[in-house]
């Protein structure tokens, strides 16, 4: 069931990419929209779980994933929050390493769903909420570049396969790492999400769209962490 919910919004999300790549404020919205869900996750399920189970220097690991996550943004080019710029002067190369940064990132965080199933529901809803916007600009990207159709669908393909791949893999990892595989996965998020939320707005006006969006994202978050707690 984990592994079709994680195939299928990948497919979705390229699909609709597909046909409605061409709206980039769309694609936005939607990345805010799945921050402010994102975060309310991480801070009130996560967190929590990760600080009471884990050791001492639990936070050490929440703070290496940020740190990876800006390692694989030199890769990636920022697609997770929509900063990626397609370049037409080399269309196989790019989608390779950009392809490759994706990969890691969606098989890192799809192996803490093999471990705790106190909090496996919320972390997977997080995981499904981030995936669609970030398949939408993928199959955008990819069905709107010059690159033949039938390598566009192998790439994400290969994306579709990486957190179902990581959650078979995190099957056989020891069950005393799982607080620290997730702490790594956790901050990954927190700076995808906050770059997406806090990033610099239009002559740095108020944007009450933005705060709209992330407060419909917290707010369902939120009510399904008040099901979820009881």
């Amino acid at each position: 069931m984990i592994t079709a919910l994680l195939i299928l919004v990948v497919c979705l999300g390229a699909l609709v990419g597909r046909l409605l790549g061409t709206n980039r404020g769309f694609a936005k919205k939607l990345l805010v929209l799945s921050a402010g869900f994102i975060i309310t996750v991480c801070v009130c399920e996560i967190f929590p779980a990760v600080y009471e189970n884990g050791g001492p220097n639990i936070g050490i690991w929440v703070i290496a994933g940020v740190l990876l996550q800006l390692i694989l943004e030199n890769i990636t080019k920022g697609l997770e929050h929509g900063h990626f710029h397609y370049s037409k002067d080399n269309n196989v190369l790019i989608p390779t390493a950009l392809m490759f940064g994706m990969f890691v990132h969606a098989f890192i965080e799809g192996m803490p769903l093999a471990g705790s199933t106190t909090i496996r529901l919320p972390y997977l809803l997080g995981i499904l909420v981030h995936k669609f916007p970030i398949s939408f600009i993928l199959g955008a990207y990819l069905y709107t570049s010059k690159m033949p159709k039938f390598y566009a669908m192998a790439l994400i393909g290969a994306f579709a396969a990486a957190s179902p791949l990581g959650f078979f893999f995190g099957n056989y990892i020891n069950g005393r790492y799982e607080s620290y595989l997730l702490a790594l996965v956790e901050g990954i998020f927190l700076h995808i999400s906050s770059v997406i939320i806090f990033e610099s707005n239009k002559n740095h006006k108020m944007d009450f769209q933005k705060i709209f969006l992330v407060l419909m994202g917290g707010g369902v978050a939120l009510l399904g962490h008040l099901f979820h707690s009881h």
